[in-house]
């Protein structure tokens, strides 16, 4: 009986060459081939959670590099075996060309899948990790396989599409270099609204959102006269493209606040609709009396009254920005088209009384005109005070020329509106505005000590006014 058994599992199958496979060869092949792939796989995990952690590579290139080490170690391992085991490999390629055209026309979509898969961890295009858009399938890169590769969309659900979608469709890979992108808002307000104030609440409600980038600066695009309404486009820089659904959300919120604090109406789709016989439609409305129409132009007019004195009494902290600039020397000649690119340029931001602006020693990176208010400038390292600054005036344009740490600590002595503009766009804003860039020069002209820091300042030197040199080092930082 042992010996029948013993017979069954040795008895020769087949030959491979010269090579005869039993039952029990086989299924040792079998083992060995398993703990192969085993140990491959080991491998690959302690290479790519230790020595490629260590490296401080990213995720995605982490599972690449596992990937194909896996790949590779068990390559090499199958062969080792099949050597070990008397099995002549050249043997094998008669059987193996056989095979491979079998496999070829039966297995076309899984042949493809494998080399789509090889690729994609060769090419290091798309990673582990990655947001990508394919086919509008938006989700995270979890796995790339053989055969196909996992996504987990942005709603949480686990999605496998095959290797050979990533080579032959258009892939939009959100995290590829540079995750930063720019999305787009539509936002539609009724006739008869003023553009520069739509503007100015979009880039408030643009600046309100912590997840929207500062540089590059948001802007805002008249995109068209629509059927009902004026069609405008906010566009702002993210760094979070996977996110990109909740940070509209939070504008359109923000954008929805603005505007029904300013009093901008969001309007219905509308249609015009003409009456062939308007005369015979006058018989069906009565008026009561003239006293009632009287009594209406009365209570209208003492509305209108009313109305008036409420937006004659605001505060300046609810003006227009569009008003508040042109109470500045530099600005009051604007047009309103040259005031909205200027509203693009910055913002204005409340100060209550006694709150810091800008500390000393902190990174200049802003620069400030007072629209309203009066602000004081102290150094705290000598203890005392230094100047006092008024409306239509600027500061912190000396860090932002030598490129240091604030020289003195500004503090606002009473309520003040300041428009802020910061490094990036205060390039943009001396070319729109050549005459403010003099009016710095002239202003730091005056300044000896600031002269002095600048390395501007040279009692020998008659060849050059200070307001000269100023200029030329302004015209060389900003390129203007």
């Amino acid at each position: 009986m042992v010996k029948n058994f013993d017979k069954v599992f040795t008895t020769p199958l087949f030959y491979l060459g010269d090579k005869h496979l039993s039952l029990s060869s086989i299924v040792e092949l079998f083992l060995l081939a398993l703990a192969v792939f085993v140990v491959a796989r080991v491998l690959s995990e302690w290479i790519k959670r230790g020595l490629l952690v260590r490296m401080k590579l990213d995720r995605g290139s982490r599972e690449a590099i596992a990937a194909l080490s896996t790949y590779i170690l068990a390559a090499f391992g199958l062969i080792i075996v099949l050597q070990s085991a008397g099995i002549n490999l050249r043997s094998l390629t008669v059987i193996a060309g056989v095979v491979g055209i079998g496999f070829g026309f039966g297995l076309q979509n899984l042949a493809s899948n494998f080399i789509s898969g090889i690729t994609l961890l060769f090419e290091n295009q798309i990673r582990v990790g990655d947001f990508v858009e394919i086919e509008h399938l938006l989700g995270t890169v979890e796995n790339i396989s053989i055969r196909s590769t996992i996504i987990r969309t942005i709603d949480g659900l686990f999605v496998i599409v095959p290797n050979i979608k990533f080579v032959e469709s258009n892939i939009i890979n959100w995290s590829y270099k540079d995750p930063k992108c720019r999305i787009r808002v539509p936002v539609g307000v009724a006739y008869g609204t003023d553009p520069l104030l739509v503007t100015e609440v979009l880039l408030v409600a643009a600046r309100m959102e912590p997840n929207v980038l500062s540089h590059p600066s948001p802007k805002v695009g008249f995109q068209k006269f629509g059927d009902s309404s004026l069609n405008f486009e906010l566009l702002v820089w993210i760094d979070q493209p996977q996110e990109s659904d909740q940070i509209k959300s939070a504008l359109n919120f923000l954008i929805e606040h603005e505007l029904r604090h300013r009093g901008i109406e969001i309007p219905f789709p509308q249609q015009d609709l003409w009456l062939r016989n308007p005369q015979e439609l006058k018989n069906l409305f009565h008026y009561n009396n003239e006293n009632e129409i009287t009594d209406g132009i009365a209570f209208a007019q003492n509305s209108s009254i009313s109305e008036q004195k409420k937006s004659g009494s605001k505060s300046l902290n609810h003006w227009n920005l569009r008003d508040l600039l042109r109470r500045v020397t530099y600005f009051e000649q604007c047009t309103d088209l040259e005031l909205r690119q200027l509203i693009e340029y910055g913002y204005r931001q409340l100060f209550p009384a006694g709150q810091t602006i800008c500390q000393e020693n902190d990174p200049g990176d802003s620069f400030y005109i007072i629209l309203s208010g009066t602000v004081e400038v102290l150094s705290q390292r000598a203890d005392k005070y230094i100047a006092t600054i008024h409306e239509g005036e600027f500061f912190g344009e000396i860090s932002l020329l030598l490129g240091t740490p604030r020289s003195a600590t500004v503090r606002a002595m009473e309520d003040s509106i300041l428009f802020v503009v910061e490094h990036h766009d205060l390039q943009k804003l001396l070319v729109e505005q050549p005459s403010l860039a003099d009016q710095i020069a002239k202003k730091l002209s005056e300044r000896k000590q600031a002269l002095q820091a600048l390395g501007l300042f040279d009692e020998s030197s008659a060849e050059q006014t200070p307001f000269i040199r100023i200029r030329k080092r302004i015209q060389t930082l900003f390129g203007i």
